[in-house]
C-alpha cells in the first residue's frame, strides 16, 4: 500500500442518513492497496471511492454498521427470486473496468433522478475510474441497452460493492437488488466467502434494504467482531 496521507478525521457536518444528527469520519488516502490489505481494510469497516478511504467515527452515534453477505450460506427471499425471474432476460457482464461515456450518462441520469444532484464528471471519475486496489465493474443490457453499472472492489476474501447506478426508465426491473444478488453470485463463482453491502442503517429506507440479504454478519464498532445477523443487537445510540 502507498498510503499518500496519515489518517485524518473530518469536520462535523449535517448527517444525510439521520436527520437530526451530525456525521463525521476518520479518512485516509492511498493507491496500490494489494487484495491482502483491502481484506483487511474491509473487515475493520473501512468503505472507499478512489483513492479515499473512510469509515464514521460519529460522537454519539454508531448506527451505520457494517454489513456483508456469507455467500456459500445465501438464502433467496421470495422477493427476490422474483426479481431474478423478472430479470432472466437480463445480460450480465463482469469486466475490467472501463470508463465510458454512455456509463456517465446514466450516471448523471441516476444522480438527477434519485437524488436531484448535477454531476460532475471529474469527481465521477476520481471516485470509480481511480484505481487504488483491485477493482471491475459489472454491466446490465436490457434488449441490448446498457441499462445499469456496477462498480465493485475485489479482496482476497471478497467482492465489495462500491456503488451501482441505473437508468431511471428501468426503474420496474429493481436493478439494485437484481446487481446484488448477481455480485454475490458472481463473487460465490469465485470462491470468495463475502460480499460486502457497505453500511446498513436501520431507520433510513435507502439503507435498510441491506437487511434483506441472508444470511448476513454485521459488525459491531466497539469491540470488531463479525456477528451472525441472529446474534447482533442494534443498540440505540
Amino acid at each position: 500500500m502507498k498510503l499518500l496521507s496519515e489518517p485524518l478525521v473530518s469536520e462535523e457536518s449535517p448527517c444525510s442518513y439521520i436527520e437530526g444528527r451530525n456525521w463525521r469520519f476518520t479518512y485516509f488516502f492511498a493507491l496500490e492497496v494489494t487484495s491482502e490489505e483491502l481484506d483487511i481494510i474491509l473487515s475493520k469497516g473501512w468503505r472507499k471511492f478512489g483513492m479515499y478511504y473512510f469509515k464514521p467515527v460519529c460522537r454519539d452515534c454508531r448506527r451505520c454498521i457494517p454489513i456483508r453477505v456469507k455467500t456459500d450460506e445465501f438464502i433467496l427471499s421470495k422477493s427476490q427470486r422474483r426479481v431474478l425471474r423478472d430479470c432472466r432476460e437480463i445480460r450480465v457482464e463482469f469486466k475490467e473496468l472501463e470508463c465510458r461515456d454512455e456509463i456517465f450518462e446514466i450516471y448523471e441520469d441516476h444522480s438527477l433522478s434519485r437524488f436531484n444532484k448535477t454531476s460532475d464528471y471529474e469527481d465521477f471519475h476520481t471516485s470509480f475510474y481511480t484505481q487504488s486496489c483491485p477493482t471491475i465493474q459489472s454491466e446490465y443490457y436490457i434488449d441490448g441497452k446498457l441499462a445499469g453499472v456496477g462498480f465493485i472492489d475485489v479482496s482476497l476474501n471478497a467482492l465489495s460493492s462500491i456503488y451501482f447506478i441505473y437508468r431511471n426508465e428501468y426503474t420496474k426491473f429493481r436493478l439494485g437488488t437484481f446487481s446484488a444478488l448477481k455480485e454475490s453470485e458472481y463473487a460465490l463463482s469465485l470462491g470468495l466467502k463475502h460480499y460486502y453491502l457497505g453500511y446498513y442503517i436501520e431507520n433510513n429506507s435507502s439503507m435498510s434494504y441491506k437487511n434483506n440479504f441472508h444470511i448476513n454478519e454485521k459488525m459491531d464498532w466497539d469491540t470488531g467482531i463479525w456477528l451472525n445477523e441472529n446474534d447482533f443487537v442494534i443498540t440505540e445510540r
